[in-house]
């Protein structure tokens, strides 16, 4: 045979074979014309999704089943569906496949400890007392025909809600905080909640940035400074959190990217070291900060401000005392902080002369925060 009778022997069986398999199922709407749906909520970086089948309230045929889905439709308990080898089945939480739900990373589900991967759903009801959230490692399943207790991965109970009515069974996440959200099921007048809590987010985040500064985003300043700040803001991983912040400051690739001794970024190291009750340390680091570019009106202010946050009165007075003498063309930012520095020490006279000369000269900008400044002063003048 020649060679080209060989390639058109080998292409005739290819073309008899691949159609068989990519047609091998055919696209139809889901059983039961119950849709396919999923939604995702992350929790910082943490991915969660659920895929499930959406069944309605009315049948397919249009029968009204309001106020027999609960009970009815849905039968309490574990009960036996006729299907399948197991005799005590949960409801599979949707229909047709098992709803699915996936977690990048570890979580807490109601405060209990569930490792990343894909979990089938499964939701218990009763018809009185708490109901009962079952993650099975077996995820592969239709429906719950096949279940067995002991792929049980995690059982949580909740109590139900009344809820607005809802005609498709739906899935969601409410109540997100930066380390948590409430996954909830939502049909017909009920509402089942379970909460996702993330409490090491933080860290996440951190493990994240230090692959990241390994990477391109390395070679910019910027994002070691932006790593470093993150750490003391939120008071983790401080001592490495100091070598990313002088990286910033000085060479975050050697003989590749430049660092910058800036107000800025002697700001962040300054911020690291009072995270880690370095206060003396923090103090002399900014006082070389504001010997340098960047040391304007503005971030001076606000350093100020976060000097009274942290209830260093005296010192925030000195700051603000410095940004006055070094703008003294100012007339409203400077008195603000005089104002606010003066009354923090108790000296009302000269803080209610700051806001006065304050408010003689407030910008444009600034008339909407006008009432709340003259708040203040009202304060001070009825405490003399």
């Amino acid at each position: 045979m020649t060679r080209h009778a060989i390639i058109l022997a080998v292409s005739l069986c290819l073309s008899r074979a691949l159609p068989a398999q990519i047609l091998s199922e055919l696209s139809q709407p889901p059983n039961g014309n119950n849709q396919r749906a999923e939604v995702t909520q992350w929790v910082g970086p943490v991915k969660i999704s659920i895929d499930y089948h959406s069944p309605h309230v009315h049948s397919l045929a249009g029968v009204d089943r309001k106020g027999h889905i609960w009970g009815g439709l849905v039968a309490y308990g574990f009960f036996d569906e006729g299907f399948g080898p197991s005799h005590a089945t949960p409801w599979r939480a949707g229909a047709n496949e098992s709803t699915t739900i996936s977690l990048s990373h570890d979580v807490l589900i109601e405060g209990k400890p569930l490792k990343a991967g894909t979990y089938a759903l499964f939701l218990a009801i009763a018809e009185q007392g708490p109901w009962t959230w079952i993650f099975s490692n077996k995820s592969d399943g239709w429906g719950s025909f096949q279940y067995d207790q002991k792929n049980d991965a995690l059982r949580v109970a909740v109590d139900p809600q009344e809820a607005p009515y809802t005609e498709d069974l739906t899935y969601g996440f409410d109540e997100r905080r930066p380390g948590s959200a409430t996954g909830y099921l939502q049909w017909e007048n009920k509402r089942i909640s379970f909460h996702v809590g993330v409490p090491n987010v933080n860290e996440l985040y951190v493990d994240a940035m230090r692959k990241e500064l390994q990477s391109w985003p390395g070679f910019n300043y910027r994002n070691w400074q932006f790593a470093a700040q993150f750490c003391a803001d939120n008071k983790v991983n401080l001592e490495e959190a100091l070598v990313w912040a002088d990286k910033a400051i000085y060479e975050p690739f050697r003989n590749a990217a430049q660092g910058r001794q800036d107000f800025s970024t002697m700001s962040t190291k300054a911020a690291v070291l009072d995270a880690m009750g370095r206060s003396s340390d923090a103090d002399t680091t900014m006082d070389r900060a504001l010997t340098m570019p960047g040391a304007d009106l503005q971030p001076v202010h606000a350093y100020g401000n976060r000097l009274l946050q942290a209830g260093r009165k005296e010192r925030a007075l000195a700051i603000f005392t410095l940004n006055q003498r070094r703008h003294p063309e100012e007339k409203f930012v400077t008195h603000v902080g005089l104002a606010r520095g003066f009354a923090a020490v108790g000296d009302t006279a000269k803080a209610i002369k700051q806001w006065e000369t304050a408010l003689a000269n407030i910008p444009e900008n600034q008339k909407v925060n006008r009432p709340a400044y003259e708040r203040s002063l009202e304060a001070l003048r009825k405490s003399r």
